[in-house]
């Protein structure tokens, strides 16, 4: 019987840690890098290098100038020099500043749009970006850059559909904050030093490799829901936004999936160390009753 409810009790904690890890770990993501205009600003900010993102503010720059050019049979023609010019804009530093001030201003609406109930898609705007493109056009003289409009031009991160169904979950993670996180150690470490007491060092060993199998597991479920994620948000992003949105998100989401292999390899380190560790100390236990037992043969 007793044999029974240890493994019940195994499969009870391996199954908590499995839903506490990813829960835990999209909490503090949402509460301490989305929330947070610095950390959203330091993941977002090498995308000013990132080819999908060049692409897509070059198009969108050369397609917004070119609805308001008539040039006849030259159409193609100025508008592959347009899209080649500012395409090469985007690799210059005058880009970066231009990205990393855009963002930091747009932040505080994207927090907006993921929080509130405004039924809005989740963009970014592009117009500081596109009217650094558009001076920097005409100061070296460019044809037709004084032509190219500044207005509202988005990268669209969610469409409204989408951000209506995440919104809530969103709310919930931002108000969990990073305490199911603090909950998910404190109970580690609860379950192992009680183990410990009770059973001594074969049952610390033991609880801690049941531990590790469940922190493991937790790292696997939390990889799927961001894979699963990634492919739920960019299904419906336009398809001209399609790069600079999977951008956006890969980099947005990069902490979560170091925090997959930085739990994944603790979970395995502390299943296969508890677990080697159990079966070391049972063996030097069997070997001491062997022992004890000869030592009493021998004393008859």
């Amino acid at each position: 019987m007793r044999t029974y409810l240890s493994a019940a009790l195994s499969a009870v904690l391996v199954v908590l840690l499995a839903l506490l890890v990813p829960f835990g770990a999209l909490a503090a993501w949402v509460d301490l890098e989305l929330d947070d205009t610095d950390r959203y600003l330091a993941a977002v900010s090498p995308l000013a290098a990132d080819p999908g993102v060049q692409d897509t503010v070059a198009t969108l720059v050369t397609d917004a100038a070119m609805k308001n050019i008539d040039v006849g049979p030259l159409q193609d023609t100025l508008g592959d020099f347009l899209y080649d010019t500012a395409r090469s804009f985007t690799t210059t530093e005058a880009f970066q500043r231009a990205w990393d001030g855009a963002n930091r201003t747009a932040h505080q609406a994207v927090k907006a749009d993921l929080h509130g109930d405004n039924g809005r898609a989740v963009t970014i705007d592009l117009a500081p970006v596109v009217e650094r493109v558009r001076q920097a056009l005409i100061d070296d003289g460019v044809p037709f850059a004084d032509l190219i409009p500044v207005r509202h031009t988005t990268i669209t991160l969610l469409p409204a559909d989408r951000a209506d169904e995440l919104r809530s979950t969103f709310r919930f993670l931002r108000d969990a904050g990073v305490w199911p996180a603090v909950g998910t150690a404190v109970l580690l470490v609860l379950v192992v030093g009680l183990a410990s007491v009770r059973r001594g060092l074969r049952g610390g060993l033991g609880a801690t490799a049941v531990a590790g199998a469940g922190l493991a597991l937790g790292a696997v479920l939390l990889r799927l829901a961001v894979a699963a994620g990634r492919s739920r948000v960019l299904g419906q992003v336009p398809s001209d936004d399609r790069d600079g949105a999977s951008a956006v998100y890969d980099a947005l989401t990069a902490s979560l999936r170091t925090t997959v292999w930085a739990v994944l390899a603790a979970g395995l380190l502390l299943a296969v160390g508890g677990g080697a560790g159990r079966i070391l100390a049972a063996r030097r236990a069997r070997r001491a009753r062997r022992a004890r037992r000869a030592g009493r043969a021998e004393d008859r």
